[in-house]
């Protein structure tokens, strides 16, 4: 499965948790540059979307709903530390499909 990052300037162990729970392709933009949003567009091949909310700005947020609704790509709005975007997989019980 493959899981586009969005939010956050590092990602510190956040991403090597990932992988180890079953994503195999991760894509990481930070939440903090406008520019990088201002012609946003979801990857054709991303599974699913996790925004890192305490890092990224009103605008991206909305950014990244939209296209995601388009798309019909799941997404996942969680605080960037382990443990709640662990909860939050969890909930939508991904954790069992990988």
């Amino acid at each position: 499965m493959s899981l586009m990052i969005i939010g956050a300037d590092n990602l510190g162990s956040i991403e090597e948790n990932v992988r180890d729970i079953g994503f195999t392709e991760i894509i990481h933009l930070s939440g903090r540059s406008k520019s990088a949003f201002r012609n946003f567009q979801l990857p054709v091949d991303i599974d699913m979307v996790l925004v890192l909310t305490d890092y990224i700005h009103h605008t991206a947020m909305k950014k990244v709903k939209r296209e995601a609704k388009d798309k019909k790509v799941d997404v996942i709005y969680a605080r960037r530390s382990w443990a709640a975007i662990y909860k939050k997989l969890e909930r939508r019980q991904v954790l069992n499909c990988i």
